[in-house]
């Protein structure tokens, strides 16, 4: 075969590559604000939930993109197991379309139609308006002008075939047996895997079968590698997800193996009754000039009737395969303090602004949470006197601190890459909202350290108790402060439509006048030699520490509001 027969072939499929992510792309910001209601609004419903699959992969075009975001949404406590299941299968029926678009290049001459949908695809990008309608009018353009070159390119390679070579290789797997079918089934998954994208093994797999190079047979075998060879994206993005994550992409891959079992014990009926549907001959010479349709259309038949089956016939067993990804896929012990991997955000998993910034906002909300946990332990180290357990918990305190830096960084990296896509005002004021919240955030973590290392500094330096009065005074102050920091996190987790914001304000107030009225007291304190001005001095350290938290406080809780920033 001529070298540059190979190029084209390679350079058409990946035209079709483009052009289906372009497409699904394009689509995927058209839909991209509803996607996330609509998933977002699923209920226990598995049936529901199959709906959902299935229409929201008809509307990008790609259960790739719908299974990411499922287990994105899994992952972010948005959905559970079992409506992710419900929604995965639904995903394979959705993407059925795509074998059936493929076949349409195969029923007329498809690239007729693609250099005006180039034309009008760079004017509407041209109109800034319509950008988003020019890229997928690109991206479907793409799509058909590499598919209609690799059908020309596959059938003038079998044509200028004269030494035979392609047909006779393809020649030997003709004999239908079991070994030839799973050759072909394991083929189909690792090209699958290899590429990344079963629409562009399923484009190959009609270019072959319609040119009569590769036999039906075994190209429907192709076809259910292809369906397995899917599902492993999803399971390598979930690998560094939380549990339930890896179980939802692990529950994509155990649904369409069980399908392939049945399938292949059910072949000849199930086939039989796929080509009689279609009106396809499997006798039918490749030199009929109906043939190269037939095929094409056999194939996405098939492709649909087992995706449809298969879920109709698994989505009774949805709560049995919930239990066997759970048994398969124990969650990882892993010691929080030592956890420095963000929960919710992973790397893979960010296919539409509005998704990444539900992501992101999942992760400040357990951010938030587990600063208060920190701010917890600097109150218990205020009370613990044995010097072991003391020496324990201030170094858990400086691992928080540690994390608190980490996380910061690492969601405003991921914000940084969300701010790099075409977003909307609203989304933009999002990002910058979200921002400020992670400052605020790590500013708090860094005032409960410092209470930590002077409460660390008085013990290591000896310095004389406080008094029961400081203790108290302390203690009160540390309760408001907590409070204060109870409020916030009601506001992270709930609708700020919802929130009493002056509930907020009022505790920042009683901080502030508290404060000032245990400075006033501490120095009379000290001219009445209650205690020594050393520990008068660490004892404001501290007040103060909790009135500066209390503003970090205020201004986390603006930031999510989106109201003016208070003045200092």
């Amino acid at each position: 075969m001529d070298i540059w027969v190979v190029f084209k072939l390679l350079g058409s499929l990946a035209l079709l590559m483009f052009g289906m992510k372009s497409m699904s792309e394009a689509l995927q910001k058209m839909a991209g604000p509803q996607l996330r209601h609509v998933l977002g609004a699923m209920t226990t419903n598995r049936f529901t939930g199959m709906l959902t699959g299935m229409f929201v992969t008809a509307a990008v075009q790609s259960s790739t993109a719908t299974t990411l975001m499922t287990v994105s949404f899994v992952n972010a406590g948005l959905l559970t197991l079992v409506q992710a299941i419900s929604v995965i299968m639904g995903a394979h029926i959705g993407t059925t379309v795509t074998a059936w678009i493929m076949s349409l290049g195969f029923s007329f001459n498809i690239t007729d139609f693609v250099y005006p949908a180039f034309f009008v695809g760079i004017i509407l990008i041209y109109m800034k308006k319509h950008r988003i309608m020019g890229d997928f009018l690109f991206g479907i353009a793409f799509l058909f002008l590499g598919l209609g070159t690799l059908k020309a390119t596959g059938s003038d390679v079998v044509m200028n075939d004269q030494s035979g070579v392609i047909s006779a290789f393809f020649a030997q797997f003709n004999d239908a047996n079991i070994w030839t079918s799973l050759l072909f089934l394991l083929m189909g998954t690792i090209l699958t895997l290899c590429v990344q994208s079963s629409a562009a093994i399923m484009a190959i797999t009609m270019t072959l079968c319609s040119t009569g190079v590769l036999h039906i047979d075994q190209g429907i075998m192709l076809v259910l590698g292809e369906n397995i060879g899917t599902t492993i994206t999803s399971n390598i993005v979930a690998m560094g997800a939380n549990t339930q994550a890896r179980r939802a992409a692990f529950a994509h891959l155990s649904i369409n193996c069980l399908g392939v079992l049945w399938v292949i014990i059910l072949l000849k009926p199930f086939f039989g009754a796929v080509c009689q549907l279609v009106g396809f001959d499997t006798n039918m010479p490749s030199t009929d000039p109906s043939f190269p349709v037939k095929a094409s259309m056999v194939l996405a038949a098939f492709h649909s009737a087992f995706n449809v089956s298969n879920t109709l016939l698994l989505i009774w067993f949805v709560p049995y395969i919930e239990k066997f990804v759970c048994w398969a896929i124990k969650p990882k012990k892993v010691d929080e303090e030592e956890d420095f991997r963000l929960h919710f955000i992973t790397s893979g998993i960010m296919k539409t602004p509005e998704l990444s910034v539900l992501e992101a906002q999942k992760e400040i909300r357990d951010f938030a949470e587990r600063i208060q946990r920190m701010f917890g332990m600097v109150r218990e180290l205020l009370n613990t006197k044995d010097d072991t357990a003391f020496a324990k918990l201030f170094s858990r305190i400086e691992k928080y601190e540690s994390i608190s830096d980490n996380m910061e960084i690492e969601i405003a990296k991921y914000l940084d890459q969300v701010s790099n896509s075409h977003l909307s005002d609203e989304t933009k004021a999002k990002i910058r909202a979200m921002l400020r919240e992670i400052s605020e955030l790590e500013s708090i973590g860094d005032s409960c350290y410092n209470m930590a290392r002077t409460i660390n500094r008085k013990v290591q330096n000896k310095q004389d108790h406080f008094t029961q009065p400081q203790y108290e005074h302390l203690h009160q102050m540390m309760a408001l402060t907590d409070e204060a920091l109870t409020q916030m996190n009601s506001l992270m987790k709930g609708r700020k439509e919802s929130f009493d914001v002056n509930r907020s304000f009022n505790i920042e107030n009683e901080i502030n006048n508290f404060r000032q009225q245990l400075k006033s007291q501490n120095i009379n304190d000290v001219n009445n030699h209650e205690y020594t001005y050393a520990v008068g001095t660490i004892y404001m350290d501290l007040i103060n520490e909790c009135e500066k938290l209390g503003d970090y406080v205020v201004n986390v809780v603006e930031a999510r509001m989106g109201t003016r920033q208070k003045e200092a």
